[in-house]
């Protein structure tokens, strides 16, 4: 590649399967709904369950709470993407989000499923994987 000259990439979809573990191995995403009418993406960390629904902790007070207390549609995305050569790999799983609240997997989420921020996080949130798309971008033949 010379300079001036931009590494040319093709997106590739993935399957279910495919973007499925790719995300379980992300260490990170973002999940994005609706606060006070306007979108809002917050950073957290996740696990992905067997069946695809994606599990985060939050805190008491959390914009997301309250979305997830009506079951609202949210979409959560992960991504390991390199700006130098254009490559890397974006999933996004897409469904209602709802409080977890039986015992047993909340006590498992506790323990299993540590923050990465120092607060209190003892809300958990599962997203069910209706739709998950996933994207490769791989490389191709330099471009001017």
């Amino acid at each position: 590649m010379t300079a001036g000259t931009a590494p040319r990439v093709r997106m590739v979809g993935l399957a279910r399967d495919e973007a499925l573990k790719l995300l379980a191995e992300a260490p990170l995403g973002r999940v994005v709904f609706s606060h006070q009418a306007l979108p809002a993406i917050r950073p957290v960390n996740h696990l992905v369950e067997a069946n695809g629904d994606v599990v985060i902790r939050t805190h008491t007070g959390a914009a997301l709470l309250g979305r997830v207390a009506m079951s609202e549609v949210v979409a959560y995305e992960a991504d390991d993407l390199d700006p130098r050569t254009r490559t890397g790999w974006s999933v996004v799983v897409t469904g209602p989000a709802s409080p977890v609240s039986d015992p047993t997997d909340l006590a498992r989420y506790l323990t299993v499923l540590t923050p990465w921020v120092d607060t209190e996080m003892e809300h958990v949130v599962r997203i069910k994987a209706d739709i998950v798309t996933g994207y490769r971008l791989v490389g191709g033949e330099s471009g001017s």
